[in-house]
């Protein structure tokens, strides 16, 4: 890979996983309601996950969808059914007060799979193999997963911090209900958007 389709390459994959999404607005709810430490499985299964993700993609997951069309829908109607579920969970997140106690955050394994039903990775990880590893050269194919990888690591850093750094402001329970509902809501409107342009 030349160093200008590199850049180009970082430059994307910048842009892609930085943008609020799914996997963002889960991690900054997550560092608000449990904090940076707890969040680490969640954070490095995003991290990880979509990575991995786009690796299985690059050498022929897609071609099973490509052979059997329902497969498309069926993906489709799970992501609604899991991300609408998630939203449940953001939206009733325990207090920090109670967090320890009652709440917990995406397991490594849970942010992992969560890639397989998210339409925003699915989008990303299709654009990302069609525009830098469209001749499916394995090579290629591990060069923007491990871009990925790295650009992810940073991203899923920086929105879990935000959430940690906004714990500080949501002090009573109430103010931190009404950001849970928020993401919630926020999350719901994420998936519309994807589904719509799908």
């Amino acid at each position: 890979m030349t160093y200008e389709l590199l850049f180009a390459l970082a430059a994307f994959a910048f842009g892609t996983v930085f943008t609020p999404g799914p996997n963002n607005l889960m991690l900054m709810a997550s560092g608000a309601n449990y904090g940076f430490q707890r969040t680490v499985p969640h954070l490095l299964g995003v991290a990880i996950g979509f990575p991995l993700m786009i690796l299985l993609v690059g050498v022929g997951v897609m071609q099973l969808f490509e052979a059997f069309p329902p497969l498309t829908t069926v993906m489709r109607a799970l992501s609604v059914v899991y991300m609408l579920w998630l939203a449940w969970k953001v939206a009733n997140a325990a207090p920090p007060v109670d967090s320890a106690a009652e709440g917990r955050p995406l397991t490594f394994v849970q942010a992992c799979a969560f890639q397989w039903v998210n339409p925003k990775a699915w989008a990303m990880a299709l654009g990302a193999i069609t525009l830098y590893a469209a001749s499916r050269d394995l090579s290629a194919i591990l060069w923007v997963s491990g871009t990925y990888l790295l650009i992810g690591c940073f991203s899923a850093s920086t929105w879990t911090m935000l959430g940690q750094q906004l714990r500080r402001l949501l002090t009573r329970p109430a103010q931190l209900r009404a950001f849970n509902w928020t993401m919630a809501a926020v999350l719901v409107a994420s998936l519309a958007a994807i589904l719509l342009q799908a």
